[in-house]
């Protein structure tokens, strides 16, 4: 029972760790807290569902579904925050901005798409099991942790083995620097964004998968795991992340199953309040200086 439990966890923790590596990136390079983030997950998951009703294999859906938010959250970025940048506005206009961007976003996936519950066609995965040592283990299982691994791993080495990653960091530390180096500002933001909606889009396909649940508002619910799962970890730092979502997944499932279903949610928004007690820099978060 215990290690099915963890198994389920691992699964769960890896949809978190991935959301909130996007939600991160965004945060630690741009410096703002992109609210439209929740809606590209909630686009990716109904994009790879229509492919999927048309007969494209998941295998193909997925990656298609990342791509296409990914250019969503850059056209999103240019009409909404690339003006606030160039008129140097505070943090809390880029807030409001995208609050209001994302209550029309979802008012109008709403009207076009309901809220009722869409489930991928039976056919899109095999949903046969092995069993390992007594752990029951899908194919749908594997992917979503084959998949979320092959994410991280990709945008770990982008950020700390490749030269573009060396610009999206000069770029996080110093941005005026950064430009005066030669660093070309524009096009590392577009990257930015293109990397944090396609993320969110692969997360949103993941988790239709885990639960074969696809609404409009979907992106909503993970918003709020995923402010926890950051604060956990620790704004803008990628390894916290990770571990925040894995610990937030993992935690979640065990009070699931052993105490009750109907509490696993407080579970995470309970480690965001003690974190902010205890630590309120999170796990790896770095406590900035104030000098007078």
């Amino acid at each position: 029972m215990l290690a099915q439990q963890l198994v389920n966890g691992l699964v769960v923790g890896s949809i978190y760790a991935l959301f909130a590596l996007g939600f991160t990136l965004m945060f630690g390079v741009l410096g703002v807290i992109n609210l439209t983030y929740g809606f590209y997950l909630s686009i990716g998951a109904f994009l790879a569902l229509f492919a999927t009703q048309h007969g494209v294999s998941i295998w193909l859906a997925l990656p298609f579904a990342a791509l296409a938010c990914g250019a969503i959250a850059v056209v999103v970025d240019g009409l909404l925050l690339t003006p606030l940048r160039r008129a140097k506005a505070p943090e809390l206009a880029s807030l409001m901005v995208t609050l209001g961007a994302t209550l029309l976003l979802y008012s109008l996936a709403n009207a076009a798409l309901s809220t009722d519950i869409r489930r991928f066609p039976p056919s899109v995965i095999d949903g046969s099991a092995i069993d390992l040592l007594g752990v029951r283990v899908t194919l749908t299982q594997c992917l979503i942790v084959g998949s979320a691994g092959a994410l991280v791993a990709a945008l770990l080495w982008l950020m700390n083995g490749s030269r573009l990653g060396m610009g999206l960091r000069a770029l996080a530390e110093r941005p005026d620097t950064a430009a005066l180096m030669g660093v070309n500002a524009g096009a590392l933001v577009r990257l930015v964004s293109m990397i944090s909606g396609g993320l969110a889009g692969a997360c949103g396909v993941l988790i239709g998968l885990n639960y074969n649940a696809i609404q409009p508002y979907m992106g909503e619910v993970m918003m709020l795991k995923g402010f926890a799962v950051i604060i956990l970890g620790g704004l803008g730092d990628i390894r916290g992340a990770l571990v925040a979502g894995l610990i937030i997944g993992l935690l979640e499932t065990l009070t699931a199953g052993y105490v009750a279903s109907s509490v696993k949610d407080a579970v995470g928004f309970a480690l965001l309040v003690l974190t902010l007690w205890i630590r309120p820099s999170g796990l790896f978060g770095r406590i900035a200086v104030k000098r007078a």
